[in-house]
């Protein structure tokens, strides 16, 4: 069997999609032959050996809006195609979708993991809308990683029974396995540790959690690097949360780890469907830590359900957010109960073994 995978960036890029299609590859290359196709962020066009597994990278002239801008991709998307049995989509991609479309593949099967709606950007929405709609009546399966984003997406709505749900899956026993890091930052009044997570995107929600810190005593740790940071660290000074949240930027997995394991509570503000599942939160739960999280229409509270893993809050609520926070950051026997949770229902419905039983299953499935 071999299969193509199709994503509009790959690792080592840092995101959900592109660390879920990196340990789906990883889990699937004993199994299959598979390959990838995917763009560079700015670049020329290349081909290399990513852990024995065959990457092309198109070219792109950079990023917009999300998606890498390349000519070549089409072309290299024909030709990767040929010699592959499934066509395994990563969306939403519309430079991938369209180029699928373009060329029709009608001898291929297309299978489609379907991450989440576009939200943002909704005047480009109306020109793509028509293309994504024909793309997935063009599939022959498509997995979705929750019920709640099956539920709630109008686009995946018409397409409804030719979609599995499978949600994302994490390494448990690399996670566990890790080396740790250290990570240096002042608490000199070794205040209590709230972890976040993500890129510094609107989306995230940041705003609404920095606005929360203020009513919480406790030291905010933020992970990640991205357009908004210069804009985030101007609303931490006027909001005087200077000694209280800390841009820690891009860390190893290494220092990563160490940060879940030194903090009390794990949250994701999020506040746009956009965030489709919070793959951080497996990280955070398999650390045994509870999580704060927003009540969207997606996987996001299917990951970590409240009450039993963690709280989940209205999003853009910063009271909401607080009150949660002081009461695990208060309530040491309650976190501790909602860590020891967390890690069991990974274990029980997020390992990346189930996982990966399940999509090669589905690849046997649409073949036959």
């Amino acid at each position: 069997m071999k299969i193509l995978q199709v994503s509009k960036l790959y690792y080592p890029w840092v995101g959900g999609v592109e660390k879920h299609v990196k340990d789906l590859v990883d889990g699937i290359k004993e199994q299959v032959a598979v390959e990838v196709l995917a763009c560079q962020p700015k670049g020329k066009e290349c081909r290399e050996e990513v852990d024995g597994v065959l990457v092309t990278r198109a070219g792109s002239i950079g990023i917009y809006l999300g998606m890498p801008l390349s000519f070549s991709f089409p072309r290299l998307l024909r030709e990767s195609a040929k010699k592959a049995d499934i066509l395994h989509f990563h969306s939403p991609f519309p430079l991938g979708e369209i180029s699928l479309l373009l060329f029709g593949f009608r001898n291929k099967k297309v299978v489609v993991t379907y991450h989440s709606d576009i939200v943002r950007q909704k005047f480009w929405l109306r020109f793509y809308r028509p293309f994504l709609q024909r793309f997935l009546r063009r599939a022959d399966c498509i997995i979705v990683t929750s019920q709640n984003l099956l539920d709630s997406s109008p686009f995946l709505q018409p397409q409804k029974k030719k979609c599995h749900i499978v949600p994302l899956g994490i390494d448990i026993e690399e996670f566990k396995n890790r080396q740790t890091g250290k990570v240096e930052f002042l608490n000199q009044a070794n205040k209590k540790i709230v972890l976040f997570v993500g890129r510094l995107v609107s989306y995230k929600g940041l705003e609404f959690l920095l606005k929360a810190m203020r009513d919480v005593d406790a030291l905010l740790l933020i992970v990640g690097e991205g357009p908004l940071r210069e804009q985030l660290e101007s609303l931490v000074k006027t909001l005087r949360l200077e000694s209280r949240a800390v841009f820690l930027g891009k860390l190893s997995d290494e220092e990563l780890k160490y940060c879940y394991e030194i903090c009390d509570v794990f949250v994701l503000p999020s506040v746009e469907r956009t965030e489709a599942f919070g793959i951080v939160q497996l990280e955070a739960m398999l650390a045994g830590k509870p999580v704060v999280n927003t009540d969207l229409p997606t996987g996001v509270p299917f990951v970590s359900t409240h009450q039993e893993t963690g709280f989940t809050v209205p999003p853009r609520d910063a009271k909401a957010l607080s009150v949660a926070l002081n009461t695990l950051l208060g309530n040491e026997k309650l976190a501790d109960a909602f860590g020891r949770n967390a890690v069991d229902r990974v274990r029980l419905l997020f390992s990346k073994e189930t996982m990966i039983k399940r999509i090669l299953e589905i690849y046997e499935e649409v073949l036959s």
